[in-house]
């Protein structure tokens, strides 16, 4: 069986990526995080541990652009949260991942 592959055009984090509050470049490095599951999930990773592992890494990276999302007057708040947390939602759904989307972000402090 060959492993799923997310559509190039997935739209991950539409609405950090619509609102000006969340500087791009600093979205960017979010997506990147993201991307490096995608990755994880394209070779065929199955396990749930081993995906929880990889979310967990994901969102520990996340965590730590607080303080530049600060710096660029901005913040990883609500809207910010909801974005995350649909885009992961999403991927986890067309993976067919049977991990909950709060225990996906677990580790986050945003």
């Amino acid at each position: 069986m060959q492993a799923k592959k997310l559509p190039k055009d997935f739209a991950y984090l539409t609405d950090m990526y619509e609102d000006d509050y969340f500087p791009a470049f600093l979205v960017d490095k979010i997506k990147a995080a993201i991307e490096d599951v995608v990755g994880f999930l394209e070779q065929g990773n199955s396990s749930n541990a081993e995906i929880q592992a990889a979310l967990d890494k994901m969102t520990l990276k996340i965590n730590h652009l607080q303080e530049e999302f600060e710096e660029n007057d901005s913040e990883l708040e609500t809207e910010a949260r909801e974005s995350i947390g649909a885009t992961i939602d999403e991927i986890l759904r067309f993976f067919d991942v049977d991990i909950d989307g709060e225990e996906a972000l677990r580790e986050r402090e945003w």
